[in-house]
């Protein structure tokens, strides 16, 4: 036989080589339980346990609040208040724009910049405004080509279909 045979041939008799596992009582040496074991069946077993383990704790974490406590990840609770706050301050920032408009108006007219006859809230609020720029929304020439590529493909799949 050749070499690779042989340790071939080891290897498989210590794998699947019975042995007895006894747990026996130190006093009285009476034997509690006894088990036929080989290698491999301990190989295995531990293999499903330690898989079952992972199995186990991730979905433990992955469906409990638990992810909480692993860095990297926020609570849904968390996410929520930053984004309310997050509106809240665009909005308070608008508001102190506008009153800082007011109050900026208010000075002109008590140091007599300006005449109170042309003083007028909304008109301080309508120059502090801010105007939106009007966007070039026309289609480029790739894109209109692209269109008319994916309309025809459209039209060849429906009539396939109708030809069905």
């Amino acid at each position: 036989m050749t070499e690779k045979r042989l340790k071939r041939k080891k290897l498989h008799n210590k794998l699947f080589n019975k042995n007895r596992l006894v747990v026996l009582n130190e006093d009285t040496f009476e034997e509690k339980f006894s088990l036929k074991l080989n290698l491999m069946n301990v190989f295995v077993v531990a293999s499903l346990g330690a898989i079952l383990l992972i199995l186990i704790t991730t979905l433990i974490i992955a469906f409990t609040p638990l992810r909480e406590f692993i860095p990297g990840y926020s609570s849904t609770k968390l996410k929520k208040e930053a984004t309310e706050l997050a509106l809240k301050s665009d909005s308070l920032a608008i508001a102190l724009k506008k009153n800082e408009a007011y109050i900026h108006a208010i000075q002109k007219v008590l140091t007599g910049e300006l005449e109170y006859a042309k003083f007028n809230k909304d008109s301080i609020l309508k120059d502090q405004t801010q105007s939106v720029e009007v966007l070039k929304l026309t289609a480029s020439e790739e894109e209109l080509a692209l269109r008319k590529q994916v309309n025809k493909q459209e039209q060849n799949s429906t009539l396939q279909k109708s030809k069905r």
